[in-house]
């Protein structure tokens, strides 16, 4: 997926802003997100909303979703585990 164009000499740096940035997500929800964008290809929408209901409901009980939830609520970055 390109979201994204920049020129070639700043093509190297901003892949490593981007790799330190998803580094800092939460892995759990970065593969999640993964499944349901690869599904997405081939699934009906009825199947699609099933599988995204599913999903969240995975994401839900993760210690990085209750990281975030508190961090947002302190004010804070959060500090995911990738758990």
């Amino acid at each position: 997926m390109i979201w994204k164009v920049v020129d070639d000499s700043e093509l190297m740096a901003e892949a490593h802003r981007l790799a330190a940035y998803f580094a800092g997500q939460p892995t759990d929800g970065l593969t999640l997100i993964k499944q349901a964008l690869d599904a997405s290809e081939t699934n009906s929408l009825d199947q699609q909303l099933d599988l995204e209901r599913d999903l969240q409901g995975q994401a839900g009980r993760t210690s990085d979703c209750a990281e975030g939830i508190s961090a947002f609520l302190e004010k804070r970055s959060p500090q995911f585990t990738g758990r």
